[in-house]
């Protein structure tokens, strides 16, 4: 499997080489994860509606500098911003025999057991898809999860909050959660929080045990 790690890149631009990605791995290429940090943006998944949960107005969003993007993946609403690893499978399913909720519940695993190394408890909500931590007491996420197959083959993927300035999912209800909390990381580890380079590489592998059993190969800058 080949890992590209495209640094800080536009969400729009993002999609675009997933887009590439995904007509290459369909045609029998390597399959591969994308891995990325976007300039802050606000997406959208398919469901109708969940634009009402924007909470800041237009004029503010463009003060901060906050794009907002309509997404053709699964799922509500999230924002994506620097300090936050988010990650895109592109793989064939039946090769690995997954469901698409079987595909789904690998990522969260591969998050869980990043949180592991990282010394955190990761958890499932079987009412909502993602993971979540405890945070003083009270369940909070800490990745988000949004997805689409195209003719058996993966789009989109997963965000992991590392060191992400939480304040900017102020402007949002987290994937129409009302009155749940998000969090990060840092804000868990404090002054022990690991680097985003080096949750990048335990990320990585983790995808890697639960997407396939084959090897990886690195595309780009790591």
């Amino acid at each position: 499997m080949l890992v590209e790690d495209l640094g800080t890149l536009n969400y729009r631009e993002a999609w675009t080489l997933q887009e590439r990605a995904h007509d290459a791995v369909l045609a029998g290429e390597d399959e591969r994860i994308l891995l990325v940090e976007h300039p802050p943006v606000i997406t959208f998944g398919r469901r109708p509606g969940v634009d009402r949960h924007v909470l800041a107005s237009a004029d503010q969003l463009a003060t901060l500098g906050v794009d907002v993007v309509q997404s053709d993946r699964g799922g509500d609403i999230t924002f994506h911003g620097p300090g936050q690893i988010v990650a895109y499978p592109i793989v064939r399913l039946a090769d690995h025999h997954f469901t698409v909720s079987g595909y789904v519940h690998a990522l969260e695993d591969a998050i869980i057991a990043t949180l592991g190394d990282l010394n955190l408890i990761g958890s499932k909500d079987p009412t909502a898809v993602g993971v979540w931590v405890d945070d003083g007491g009270v369940p909070a996420k800490i990745a988000a999860i949004g997805v689409r197959i195209r003719r058996g083959v993966s789009l989109h993927g997963l965000a992991l909050n590392v060191t992400t300035d939480l304040r900017y999912f102020e402007l949002i209800v987290p994937c129409g959660l009302q009155s749940r909390p998000v969090t990060s990381v840092q804000k868990l580890r404090g002054d022990r929080a690991p680097t985003i380079e080096q949750t990048k590489h335990l990320i990585i592998q983790r995808l890697i045990e639960r997407l396939t059993r084959g090897g990886v190969r690195s595309g780009g800058a790591e």
